[in-house]
């Protein structure tokens, strides 16, 4: 039943992550593909043609949960490989926000990099200092919560666990 599950989405911050990688042609082209079967990170750049991107992609979209990983066994000889698909196929949205929280969150999402540096690099280093609390960050840097949370969904080094902020480190 791999591929046909539903995501269910209740907490609005959880939209950061998608509308980032759907709204990106090369997540979406590398999500398609994986939406139909199994490929290594080493098969998705030969079909999209960069291996940078490919695997930005590929973190972007474990981190999020959309996709799945597993080993391959090898030929004799060979090193194993991880390979990924899709984890859902359709989404299902029930949460409630502010107008005020849903614009914060789209705004965040389409921010660049350049815009977000400072913000990420300031949460990044009160994270590993210590402070995890999302009340605490919320008030020490004078953004609201929902942001904080975006922001941590959408930064390579950081992750949410329930009303905390951590560091999160991927696994390859």
């Amino acid at each position: 039943m791999t591929g046909k599950r539903t995501r269910i989405i209740n907490d609005p911050s959880d939209l950061v992550p998608l509308l980032q990688a759907f709204g990106s042609d090369v997540h979406k082209k590398i999500f398609d593909e994986l939406s139909r079967e199994w490929h290594t990170e080493r098969e998705l750049a030969t079909l999209i043609g960069d291996e940078a991107s490919v695997h930005r992609s590929v973190a972007l979209l474990r981190k999020s949960g959309l996709i799945e990983t597993k080993w391959r066994v090898p030929e004799p000889g060979a090193s194993p490989e991880k390979e990924y698909h899709s984890t859902y196929s359709r989404v299902q949205a029930s949460f409630g926000a502010t107008m005020e929280d849903l614009s914060e969150l789209i705004s965040l999402t389409f921010m660049s990099d350049e815009e977000l540096r400072t913000v990420i690099e300031k949460l990044q280093t009160m994270v590993n200092g210590g402070n995890n609390s999302l009340s605490n960050l919320s008030r020490e840097l004078g953004l609201s919560q929902i942001f904080i949370r975006g922001v941590a969904k959408r930064a390579e080094g950081l992750a949410v666990r329930g009303q905390r902020i951590e560091p999160y480190v991927e696994d390859y």
